[in-house]
């Protein structure tokens, strides 16, 4: 069955919308976004873009969406091909690192500048943020299982999971403020301490 040339259209218009409010808002911030601003800096009407997300909200919801599906291309997916344990926990540090240090978001990591964001305020987007900000929690999480209970290291899972969370979004938050690679280079370093003295 042929697909609507309409259809087709609005998918790829919609596509585009995303791709330049996940960047917008990796700066900006999820507040930063606004339909006649994305319209404008695409030249596209702001009537066919409103009739893409109908609300801010649904916009900002759809953002959180797109960025997620990158940030899981970038970091996540490639992960999985390391072997399960210490292998694949090194792999996800390495790949978090290397998505922010090679800005795929000009902003930074997304999920920390928009977590920063709405951290306090409640609703709809504060739960999307915090649900995807938390699935990658729970991924480093599952790969510190996995190398405690293969042997690989010998540590308390969930803290050491958390030292390396927290590892990366401070390696983030400081390039990002003072720009430079130097906070990447001290982050794998300590993260590759840690692992080694588990």
């Amino acid at each position: 069955m042929p697909v609507d040339g309409r259809i087709a259209r609005g998918d790829a218009t919609r596509r585009l919308v995303l791709r330049r409010a996940v960047d917008v808002a990796s700066v900006d911030g999820l507040e930063g976004l606004s339909l006649g601003r994305l319209a404008t800096e695409l030249e596209l009407s702001k009537s066919g873009v409103f009739a893409l997300f109908g609300s801010k909200e649904e916009l900002q919801l759809a953002t959180i969406d797109a960025a997620l599906a990158i940030f899981r291309a970038h970091v996540v997916t490639p992960s999985l091909s390391a072997g399960p344990g210490l292998p694949r926990l090194r792999a996800v540090c390495e790949n978090w690192l290397n998505y922010s240090e090679r800005r795929i978001f000009p902003g930074g990591c997304f999920f920390f500048n928009v977590g920063a964001e709405f951290d306090a305020r409640p609703g709809r987007v504060h739960d999307a943020v915090a649900a995807a900000s938390g699935a990658f929690a729970e991924c480093i999480r599952e790969a510190a299982r996995d190398a405690v209970a293969l042997g690989h290291v010998d540590a308390d899972a969930e803290l050491l999971a958390f030292e390396l969370h927290a590892l990366g979004r401070a390696a983030n938050a400081d390039a990002v403020l003072n720009g430079g690679t130097r906070a990447y280079e001290l982050a794998r370093r300590a993260i590759r301490a840690r692992l080694a003295g588990t």
